[in-house]
């Protein structure tokens, strides 16, 4: 079954006084966008991040482009006052935990240029993995890179990375999932199988790509190119 990129993400009351609430940055866990895209125009960048729990809260989607790079940095309007947690579904861990984590698609800027041209994609993270945007207080991390072509982009790859678990299904197959999701639905199978070492808690750069031959039954895989 096909995960659902989109939940809703207006929570608590659109007409909430700015006063009333505080903001708090998002800290993104996972992306995937398309490796190649038409120059000046738009496209989509799927983006998982924790959400503020047992309060009330509006996201917003905040997304910028210069010379060099994408960078999101979305962040949260969380109302104030006491936490009211709302009872959730059991998690297949070993303590009865919420998933906390939205699941959204972001609207990136088209990318001009008059020729190829690769730029990075970068959001709001957990450590820093290149120097942060001006005025922004939050680490950004270089997730990976797109490629803009004024004809012809490849649309047969998906570029992906982020922190990552390691998963094993009931046959043994090797998966990574988002980490910090407790769905393990959301888990992508690894191409390269023997490639499992340190995959833990780790953040991890590559594609997800249809193979021409199945691995563990699954033609959609994830093709692990960086890790640190």
């Amino acid at each position: 079954m096909r995960p659902l990129y989109c939940i809703p993400l207006l929570l608590g009351l659109a007409g909430c006084d700015s006063s009333d609430q505080n903001f708090q940055p998002g800290v993104v866990e996972w992306m995937e966008w398309p490796a190649e895209v038409r120059a000046a125009t738009p496209f989509e960048v799927r983006l998982l991040l924790p959400f503020p729990s047992c309060h009330q809260w509006v996201y917003e989607p905040r997304v910028g482009v210069d010379e060099s790079a994408v960078t999101f940095e979305p962040y949260f309007l969380v109302d104030k006052g006491e936490p009211v947690c709302l009872p959730t579904e059991q998690v297949h861990v070993s303590a009865f935990v919420p998933n906390f984590m939205l699941d959204t698609l972001g609207s990136a800027p088209g990318l001009a240029t008059p020729s190829a041209r690769t730029f990075e994609i970068r959001a709001t993270a957990d450590v820093y993995a290149s120097a942060p945007s001006p005025g922004v207080s939050s680490p950004v991390r270089t997730f990976g890179n797109v490629i803009a072509r004024p004809t012809d982009p490849d649309t047969t790859l998906r570029n992906a990375g982020g922190m990552v678990v390691l998963q094993f299904d009931i046959e043994g197959c090797a998966l990574i999932r988002p980490a910090g999701s407790y769905n393990p639905g959301l888990g992508i199978v690894l191409e390269d199988q023997a490639d499992t070492v340190g995959l833990n808690w780790v953040f991890v750069r590559g594609y997800i790509h249809n193979a021409a031959v199945p691995v563990c039954g699954q033609t959609r895989v994830f093709h692990l190119e960086s890790r640190n």
